[in-house]
């Protein structure tokens, strides 16, 4: 005798909604039923998909249809209805959107505050203050003494100043909550403006700098006394000096939070802004003694060729920060995996969980402000997985029930049955997989496992 088999579909072309669920807030928004006219259709609890929320209830697609041509007595009147409502909700987001700017500007103005003056923010500012302070002290300078170098040493520190407003403005964009348009945040925004900062201290810094040297070698003018000058360096040397001890401080804690060394942490750009004010202030410690010396060699051979070739030398360091600034940040900005090691340590984690036989495909990219995201094919251990599931169940009272099983529809209602249970088990299994994940690295904001 022939086996009795159940009709089998073909998925790939078999399309259908009637086991769709819908919400009860898309049952109200898509088909304008009331709470109440669902009191009446079968509800269903599924699985929360937001992490340590209870069970949320839905409801069959094909009921909720069924229930709207109910209550609206045709497709088209609902249709109608809809459009109508669709226009009053555009009224009222017009009506309402100048409110709704306001508040986001004064958040984020507050937001900014709280956050401008600590960590990054604070060495940022403080170095914006500094570098405003010696560029006007140094073109006073130049304009006193007409020295190549002194106005190459200016030019540095407006550059700096302009190039730190920049940063200033990243952070200020990078905190920024996320929102439709950038669901994964803004935190790449200290890496672009980090990035237009080194294009300019690239072109403004260095073009300056390297046309006034060449000009002053081409046609050289006697120099003015440079003994005040002199002083106006060693009051940059030493302000230029705190500000460049605030970024190594800021960059010590960083890469000790980071568990990176301080080499490693400057040469990944992992915070970009205190990275770009680190290698503008080494540079204008540097330029500063540059300048110091090559005035010191005008004065002393009452010569101004010396003075230029400062100028041009000081250009030259500039070009070299300008060129690493914009190599570092060009690889965060294309998608930089973090460290190897962390993502190694990551995924033994994960496999030395019960649940999980393989890891495949796994990456983890750094999006900036110490976030970053994860993902990795997981291989299922389905054993561990039936036997955890298999433990909550009462299985003397499952036997009972297989035994009593006759006709194939009940086969089929039984292995349905427990067949969803265990596929919502999986999606609870990959959830406490990331919660925990997420808890023992912070930095892992964003967390995506797909089940092979």
């Amino acid at each position: 005798m022939t086996a009795k088999r159940r009709p089998t579909a073909d998925y790939g072309n078999h399309k259908t909604t009637d086991r769709n669920f819908v919400t009860i807030l898309r049952a109200m928004n898509e088909y304008l039923l009331k709470p109440s006219d669902l009191d009446t259709l079968r509800k269903i609890y599924r699985r929360s998909p937001y992490d340590s929320k209870p069970p949320i209830a839905v409801y069959l697609r094909k009921d909720v249809e069924a229930k709207a041509l109910e209550v609206w007595g045709s497709q088209e009147v609902l249709q109608r209805e809809l459009k109508k409502k669709e226009d009053q909700a555009k009224r009222h987001r017009e009506s309402i959107f100048e409110v709704k700017k306001i508040l986001r500007e004064f958040q984020s103005r507050n937001e900014v505050k709280e956050t401008m003056w600590q960590g990054s923010g604070r060495v940022v500012m403080t170095a914006v203050a500094i570098n405003a302070s010696n560029f006007l002290l140094k073109l006073l300078a130049w304009l006193y003494t007409g020295s190549h170098s002194l106005f190459s040493e200016a030019i540095h520190s407006l550059a700096d100043t302009c190039n730190q407003l920049i940063l200033a403005y990243g952070i200020h964009k990078s905190i920024q909550k996320a929102d439709p348009q950038h669901p994964y945040g803004y935190t790449n925004m200290r890496y672009v403006a980090s990035l237009i900062s080194g294009v300019g201290i690239f072109f403004f810094g260095t073009g300056l700098s390297m046309y006034h040297g060449i000009m002053g070698l081409l046609f050289p003018e006697p120099v003015g006394d440079l003994y005040w000058a002199f002083f106006i360096l060693a009051g940059s040397l030493v302000s230029e000096s705190a500000t460049l001890t605030v970024a190594i401080s800021a960059i010590r804690k960083g890469a000790k939070k980071s568990k990176m060394t301080f080499g490693e942490y400057v040469l990944r750009a992992q915070d970009p802004s205190v990275n770009v004010v680190l290698l503008e202030d080494i540079a204008a410690v540097l330029g500063v003694g540059i300048a110091a010396m090559c005035m010191g060699l005008s004065t002393y051979l009452n010569s101004p060729i010396p003075d230029a070739i400062g100028s041009c030398l000081i250009g030259g360091l500039l070009g070299g920060v300008a060129a690493f600034i914009i190599r570092t940040n060009i690889a965060a900005l294309t998608g930089r995996s973090v460290p190897v090691d962390n993502i190694t340590e990551i995924n033994k984690e994960l496999e030395n969980d019960a649940m999980i036989r393989a890891i495949h495909d796994a990456k983890c990219i750094d999006m900036g402000n110490s976030i970053a995201r994860y993902k990795a094919e997981i291989d299922f251990d389905g054993r561990e997985l039936t036997k955890s599931y298999l433990d909550k169940q009462d299985l003397e009272l499952m036997l009972e029930e297989m035994q009593g099983l006759k006709t194939i529809d009940e086969v089929e209602s039984f292995m349905l049955r427990h067949g969803e249970s265990v596929i919502d088990m999986v999606g609870a299994e990959i959830d406490r997989i990331e919660s925990q994940l997420k808890k023992k690295h912070p930095e892992i904001r964003h967390c995506d496992l797909e089940m092979l």
